[in-house]
Parts: C-alpha cells; structure tokens; sequence
C-alpha cells in the first residue's frame, strides 16, 4: 500500500498540482495562455493513448516492471519540465510526463493480485483511488504557493523528486505479478486503437472552442477515428494474440462500463472544474471571489469530501453490490446537480460550499470509486488489463468531451446565469443517461462477500462429501 500510494500521488500531482500554476508558466516562458493550454491537452492525450496498452503489456512481461517504468519516466520528464527554456520543450516534456496515465489501473490490478478478501480489497481500493481525485486540495494549493514564490520550474522539481521516491518505493516493496499466460503483445492492434482514439480526443478539443474552431480539422479527425477503429476491428479479428478480442468488446460488462464511465465524466468533470469555479468567481451573477478563494470553498472541499468517502465506499461496495453503490453515487450526483442551480444568483456561500462537499462525497468519493473498481472487478481472467485500460481511456474521453458540451451548452446561451443554468442542465441530462446506462453493468458478484461466502461454503460441502 506505500508503494502503490506514493506511485498513485506521484501521478496526480502531475495532474493537478499545475492548475494555479498555468500564468505563472505563461508568464516565465513568455508565451500564450494557448500555448500553456496545449501542453496540459498534451499530457492528458498521452495519459490517455498510453493508458490503452500499458496496463496489457504488465499482464505480459510484468507489472511492477512497466509500473517502475512509467514512474522512472515520469520522474525524467518532470526534470526536464524543470528545465524547460521555452514552451516547445515543456510541450515534450509533459507528453514524456503522460506515458504515466495507467497509474491507477495498474495500482488496483497489483492490489487485485495480493488482497483476496473482498471487505480488505474493497477499502484498500477507495484508498487508493479516492487520491485519483485529488490530495485533498493540498496539491493545488502548493503548486500555487510554489509557483507564486519560487516560480513554476519548483512545482516541477517538487514533482520530480516525489515521483523519484515512489520509483524508489515500488522496486523496493512490491513484488512483481503477471497474467501467467505466455502470449506476445498485439503491437500491430496498438497503433490502430491509439491513432483511433488519439484523433477522437485532438477533435474533441477542437471542437471545444466552439466559434474559434476549425471544424473542418474536426470531420477529418472523426473520418480517421472511424477509419483507424475498423482498422483495429479486422486486426484483432485475425490476431492469434489480440489486444483486445472483439467478443470480450462485445460483453455487456465492457460497452456498459466504458458507457456509464464516459456519460458520466461528460456529465461531471467541467463542472466541477470549470463551470463552478467560474461561477464562485463571477461578480455579476456568482460570488465574485478571487482565484485562490474560490478553490477554498469549492475544488478544496470537494476533493476533500471524496477523499474522505472514498474507503467507506470501496468497503460498502463488497458488501452490498458495486453496482448499487455506483447508482446511489449516481443519484446523489444528479440530487447535487439540481441543488447548484439555486446557488446561482444567489450570494450564499454556504449553498456553495454545501454542494460542493455533497459532489465530493457523492460522485469524487462514490461514483468515481466505483467506475474504478468495476474496471478491476469485471475484466477477464485471461485479460486482466484489457478493461482497466478502455476505462481509463473512456474516463479520459469523457474529461475532454465534457468540456465540448457543458462549456459549450454555456456559451452557446450566453452570458450571465442562463448560460450557468444551461451547463448544469446539461450536467443533469447527461448524469441521468448515465444512471440509466448503470442498470446495463452486471454485478461483479466475485468481488462480493456473499458470493464468496456462498463458494467457500459449497468447496466445504464438497470437501466432507
């Protein structure tokens, strides 16, 4: 649990330590907030692609090896972030920093591995993801003080030298696993599924600036999308070892959860981080608060919340049903979703600060935590990273479309509070179609303490026969 801890805040650092970072970058690298913009779509794209294949290629040659990889790589690509003279290379250095994507997944595949009792798995699980979600706020805060008082180069050092000790952690107290199968990796499957994807997100962040789009880039990233993924379909047809073999795409516990996952980021993620800090910023129909103030009660809370709720809920998932748990995350969600609309054009801070925690503790602590874990729960014996890594990637998509539409419903409105209430209205839409898609997702019921009690109770039966 060190080693796995320290791996999974290594890599969220890289993901969110930056945010109150971003003009003081701008500032030193004497650029655009365009230019510093495209260099986070960077890392999140590679963390994204590299998510697709990784988590396999542990199942194949081992995952502590991949995993020591990725953080070692991480680790080089935060020094020369560090490092960077211009944008151009901080551009290179946070694609080297996204081959960290599958942090999570491979985290939660080696814990799989080494805790069997479903109560200990589910609680160790939502420890470890719930830090998927933030450190508590802690990590935006001291990349804001960092950068504010010793300029951005130390948010990265401070990045490089924590992601150096997770390395040092996982090869000193985690033992290596693999699927046991002696197969090869489907190199020739890889480059079609990460061209068809790495397309699909580059348009979807096209198709995020809405009037300034070029949308004509965007039809001829979604024709190579199409193209590349019918190329991936005939290539795992004739594989005799496929990345991913279309019967198990065509499992209801695949497209469901890939689904459910990526309706439900669309549906989340922009607003928390950006409709409702825009809001708590907003002095004409928000709160008119600066910056710093408005992560304190709202982004701070939130990851606050879930950070908290997170082990509670990995706990009650083996008990009462993984998907149970998701719909009442899911419900609760939608309940929260409903409730921002009264904070906007109103100046009660508590409103704020309430529906915040509430979203923390329902969908960052709950619905989150679930998504994570049924990627685990519900891959194949024979493929156990195959699932893991779609939903990672499904989660990716979803950050990315999010954007598209909830900030798009806003401007598309307008300004002021009919542009806020379109966006949550959009939140809300999405969130129910997502609830709705839950109820597809079958029940892991080998990660359930019934199920296993009921099997272990049987092997005894049949071992006094």
């Amino acid at each position: 649990m060190v080693a796995l801890l320290s791996a999974c805040v290594a890599f969220q650092l890289n993901a969110s330590m930056l945010s109150p970072a971003l003009v003081t970058m701008q500032q030193e690298l004497h650029t655009d907030a365009a230019a510093i913009g495209l260099t986070q779509t960077a890392f999140f794209t590679a963390a994204a692609l590299f998510s697709l294949f990784l988590p396999r290629l542990g199942d194949i040659i081992g995952r502590k090896k991949v995993l020591s990889g990725m953080l070692i790589l991480m680790t080089l690509g935060c020094v020369l972030a560090a490092l960077a003279p211009n944008v151009e290379v901080l551009f290179i250095a946070r694609i080297v920093q996204g081959v960290s994507g599958p942090v999570v997944p491979l985290c939660l595949i080696m814990l799989r591995v080494e805790v069997t009792d479903p109560k200990t798995y589910g609680t160790l699980m939502g420890v470890i993801t719930s830090v998927n979600g933030g450190i508590a706020g802690v990590d935006a805060l001291a990349g804001g003080f960092l950068a504010e008082n010793y300029g951005f180069a130390a948010v990265f050092w401070t990045m490089a030298v924590i992601a150096a000790i997770a390395s040092l952690l996982l090869i000193l107290l985690a033992r290596e696993t693999t699927a046991g199968d002696d197969t090869k990796m489907d190199w020739l499957g890889v480059l079609p599924l990460v061209i068809s994807v790495g397309a699909l997100l580059i348009a979807l962040d096209e198709a995020g600036k809405l009037g300034a789009a070029n949308w004509l880039l965007v039809i001829i990233l979604l024709l190579v999308t199409a193209i590349a993924f019918a190329l991936f379909w005939r290539a795992e047809n004739h594989s005799s070892h496929p990345l991913v073999a279309t019967p198990l795409l065509r499992r209801r516990a695949t497209w469901a959860l890939l689904l459910t996952t990526l309706l439900t980021m669309t549906g989340v993620f922009a607003v928390m981080n950006a409709l409702i800090p825009a809001l708590a910023q907003d002095h004409q129909v928000g709160f008119g608060m600066g910056a710093g103030v408005s992560a304190f009660w709202t982004l701070t809370p939130y990851a606050l919340a879930g950070l908290v709720m997170g082990p509670l809920a990995g706990r009650l998932a083996s008990s009462f049903g993984y998907t149970r748990i998701l719909r009442f995350g899911m419900i609760g969600s939608v309940i929260v979703l409903g409730l921002m609309m009264i904070t906007v054009e109103t100046d009660a801070r508590w409103l704020l600060l309430l529906t915040s925690i509430l979203l923390g503790l329902s969908y960052a602590g709950t619905g989150n935590i679930m998504l994570n874990g049924l990627g685990i729960v519900l891959s194949p014996q024979e493929n156990p990273g195959f699932l893991p890594g779609l939903n990672a990637g499904a989660f990716n998509l979803g950050a990315g479309l999010s954007f598209a539409v909830i900030i798009g419903a806003q401007t598309a409105v307008g300004a002021g509070a009919a542009g806020y209430y379109a966006g949550l209205i959009a939140g809300l839409v999405l969130l129910l179609l997502a609830l709705a898609a839950s109820f597809l997702i079958p029940r892991p019921v080998d990660a359930e303490v019934g199920h296993q009690a009921a099997r272990d109770g049987g092997a005894a039966q049949r071992r006094v026969r």
